[in-house]
Order: C-alpha cells, then structure tokens, then sequence
C-alpha cells in the first residue's frame, strides 16, 4: 500500500501519516508524528489526538485487506490511554482480529521513540461498497 501525499485525507496529512508496510508477524505499522500544538496543559499529546491516530490506524489496516471497491468506515473505537505520550513520531500497529463480509474488527497500539505503548484501542469497521 503506497500512499502517494495527494490522496492523503487531510486529517491523516495533519497528523502526519505515513505507511511503512507489515512487520514479520503481519501487523501493519503506520508512522504519525505527534506536533507541539497536539498537547494539553501538561505538555504531553492530547487523548484526542492519540484517538485520531489510532482511528486512522485501524481504518489503514482494515483497508490494506479488502479489494480495491470496498471501503471502511468506523462504527466503534474502544480506547485506553496508558502512559503520556510525549511531542515527535509513534507508531501505531494493528492487526485484523476479526473479519466477516460486513465488518472488521482490528486491534491497535501507539508505540512511541522509545518503544512504550502509550495507547491503544479495538475497532469495529463496517465495510462499504466504494461510491
């Protein structure tokens, strides 16, 4: 999956998004990189923001497995925020737990440089025919 910057939504162009492929157990891994106007009063990244990446995350890995005319959209997002999540890159891996004709359900976590999980999260995606 290549994401060329034109096809980027803008929202996963805000949260700096980049695929980097699938790790040796399958997962797919995403790159985001935390900004400073992501943070809250104490400096760490807003849970709203770990959310979106998370979010983002989990539709990119539902997507990376169906044809090319269907489509994710999320119904549910499960989220735990564990540690502080400091400015600069975290990265996400999901895995696919669940897959039916009609909904997807993927698990992901945020990873940050220093290789703490910061967050993560269970997703229920229905899939949709492309329009």
């Amino acid at each position: 999956m290549n994401e060329a910057a034109s096809h980027i939504p803008p929202g996963a162009q805000l949260l700096g998004r980049e695929w980097l492929g699938f790790d040796e157990s399958g997962r797919s891994l995403i790159r985001f990189q935390a900004q400073p106007a992501f943070t809250n009063r104490h400096g760490t990244i807003q849970g709203g923001f770990l959310a979106a990446m998370l979010d983002s995350a989990t539709g990119i890995c539902a997507l990376a497995a169906l044809s090319s005319g269907l489509t994710v959209v999320t119904s549910s997002l499960d989220t735990r925020f564990l540690k502080p999540a400091a400015v600069g890159p975290i990265t996400a891996r999901a895995r696919i737990v669940e897959q039916t004709d009609r909904e997807i359900v993927v698990q992901a976590d945020l990873v940050d440089a220093s290789g703490i999980t910061v967050a993560d999260a269970t997703a229920r995606l229905r899939v949709l025919a492309k329009r």
